[in-house]
């Protein structure tokens, strides 16, 4: 069986997960110029999602590859790359450990871990919504999720801005994280 019922939730039974890469987004959106967002996201990334029998003790370890970083536009992605930002020659991960699951209500779950961007944690929560659990076509136990958090990149040591004469600056301080999901039983 590949699924159990769960405070009103069909949930997958206990097991380790892997995030699907063919089926996950991992994206940010910041704003540009005070006016305007710019969407970006990671094309490289791992992640392992451990359900636990106590589903409030489950956990999650990701890694993403700092370069992989997309944002559309060449220039400003090497920019990214850069030591203005991720410095992802000395950085090269960013990584996100759960601590615990703070609360839940429904389908709706707060997951506090810490967040490494280059060389600086900090705990942030993300605000995850569970999807569903199923079997693909396949043969394969799957389930999807839904995250998001906002941080200060400041906070993370990636302080380069530039002011415009306009008033204001040209990259905004606060990030939106916000990852689409689907994870599948680990073989």
């Amino acid at each position: 069986m590949s699924v159990r019922e769960w405070e009103g939730l069909q949930i997958p039974t206990a097991g380790d997960f892997v995030l699907d890469q063919a089926h996950t987004r991992v994206g940010f959106v910041v704003r540009h110029m005070m006016v305007s967002k710019v969407r970006g996201h990671f094309g490289e990334f791992e992640g392992k999602i451990v359900i636990a029998e106590n589903p409030l003790e489950s956990s999650v370890e990701a890694v993403i590859k700092a370069a992989s970083i997309d944002t559309g536009v060449a220039d400003r992605d090497a920019h990214l790359r850069s030591d203005d930002f991720l410095s992802a020659d000395k950085f090269p991960e960013i990584t996100f450990r759960s601590k615990r699951i703070a609360e839940h209500s429904g389908n709706e779950f707060k997951v506090v871990g810490d967040l490494t961007i280059r060389d600086v944690t900090k705990e942030v929560t993300l605000d995850v919504e569970f999807g569903g659990a199923a079997t693909n076509p396949w043969g394969k136990h799957i389930f999807g999720f839904s995250a998001k958090t906002e941080i200060d990149r400041e906070d993370f040591g990636l302080t380069w801005n530039q002011a415009l004469e306009t008033g204001g600056v040209l990259v905004g301080k606060k990030v939106t994280i916000e990852i689409e999901g689907e994870a599948v039983r680990a073989e």
